[in-house]
């Protein structure tokens, strides 16, 4: 039995009275159900395909590059937009975001968070070349990007993309120390504390570098798994200009986490100031560019408590702070809220401070503490005192070196001593 021939969509258009509706047809056997069914579908497919394409001659047409389609083509801009996010990523870097043209200029950019439509402003560069953001781009935030253009004869060219950026979870940073622009003592290492676990040890480190101007080889040294420090084999040269390269943007830390921060760090190191505590002699001589510039008496601390023995580094200062024995283990042995002049020289509570509440005069003559380096001063930090001279002659990065204490050396990574590690330990494991 011959199959049924559909007649083509216009003719029924032109002529509908030559093509009523036909009578029931009698049931077919199930094959031929399915096949007729088949036929259908490839019917519908094909008017489907061809819904743009017009008739047959449109068709022929645009084969030959004569249709509209292909007028439009070979008139179209020569504009290319790229968008560094691509639309529909979902982890799209934070630091990263472009638009860059090439063949034309851009006329303008938007960048809006997709939930609530938020903007955020950005800069287009005055050759029409390049766009960015300058607000702020969030973590795990969903945007879209419209970027208009024309090309060298002015035919317009758009490009769009919705992207999300990394989100919290997935994605590492590091506080690190010292700031930009900052000018610092010659035991300052630069240090970075990750927020989450490092396993890719190599990987972070290699996209890390520090260079000094004085020429000084820098080396990083892995505390744990959160923890990175540089340093030369000796301080720093003084006046030497230092500069961190960060570009960790993209860079896996650890297994589908990571790094979002890119860029330069510099800082100066400042004059040469080392200070030597002699437990001994409760004395300690402060050396700049190796000269004496002042003896101080302090007092360390106590046979009980002694002071750590080594090279430690000024970390932090503060005019007045509260020191509280609770909270590095001493109980409520004391809880001195105003105490003067501190800075710190370890993570685990050792400063040099000064010290009002001293019965008699222990400077330079015992060791009272529970391991700080005292040195006379006064409630308020006001006045003319040791230690007010200390503070105001000392800066971020100045080292400090007690000696002669029955107790140990201190931990290098207890605060910001990574000089007490012998060089060839420290550079044992830089690679890893």
């Amino acid at each position: 039995m011959e199959q049924p021939v559909t007649p083509p969509a216009s003719d029924i258009a032109a002529h509908p009275q030559q093509f009523s509706t036909p009578r029931p047809a009698r049931p077919l056997a199930r094959r031929r159900v399915r096949l007729i069914a088949g036929a259908a579908g490839l019917l519908v497919g094909a008017l489907a395909l061809t819904a743009c394409g017009g008739d047959a001659k449109a068709n022929d047409d645009a084969k030959d590059g004569k249709g509209t389609d292909a007028a439009a083509a070979k008139d179209a801009s020569t504009l290319k937009i790229t968008i560094s996010a691509k639309n529909g990523s979902t982890n799209a870097s934070i630091n990263d975001v472009t638009v860059k043209a090439e063949g034309g200029k851009l006329s303008d950019v938007t960048m809006t968070e997709v939930q609530g439509g938020k903007a955020v402003p950005g800069t287009l560069a005055a050759d029409g070349l390049s766009w960015k953001p300058t607000g702020k781009v969030e973590r795990g935030t969903q945007y879209k990007i419209t970027a208009n253009g024309k090309d060298d004869k002015g035919r317009p060219a758009t490009e769009n993309s919705q992207f999300s950026t990394v989100s919290a979870k997935d994605s590492f940073i590091a506080n690190y120390t010292p700031d930009d622009g900052s000018t610092v003592g010659v035991g300052m290492p630069v240090s970075f504390n990750f927020n989450k676990a490092i396993t890719n040890k190599k990987d972070v480190l290699s996209h890390i570098t520090v260079t000094s101007s004085s020429g000084q080889q820098v080396v990083g040294h892995w505390f744990g798994s959160d923890r990175l420090d540089f340093r030369p084999q000796d301080y720093w040269k003084a006046g030497s200009k230092v500069t961190m390269k960060i570009d960790l943007d993209k860079v896996e830390g650890s297994k589908g986490v990571y790094g979002v921060q890119s860029k330069e760090v510099t800082f100066t190191i400042g004059r040469n100031q080392v200070s030597t505590v002699d437990v001994k002699t409760q004395e300690m001589t402060v050396q700049q560019d190796g000269k004496t510039i002042k003896t101080i008496p302090v007092s360390t601390g106590s046979s009980e408590h002694p002071t750590y023995n080594g090279q430690m580094v000024i970390s932090e200062k503060f005019t007045q702070t509260r020191m509280n024995g609770d909270s590095v283990g001493f109980g409520g042995e004391y809880d001195i809220k105003d105490v003067p002049h501190a800075m710190r020289l370890s993570q685990s509570g050792t400063f040099i401070h000064g010290n009002y509440w001293y019965k008699g005069d222990p400077f330079g003559n015992d060791g009272t503490s529970h391991g700080c380096v005292g040195m006379k001063d006064v409630q308020g930090a006001a006045g003319d005192t040791p230690a007010k001279w200390m503070f105001d002659h000392s800066l971020i990065g100045d080292v400090v070196v007690v000696k002669g204490s029955p107790d140990k050396t201190i931990a290098p990574e207890n605060g910001l001593n990574g000089w007490n590690m012998p060089w060839s330990q420290w550079t044992a494991d830089s690679t890893s």
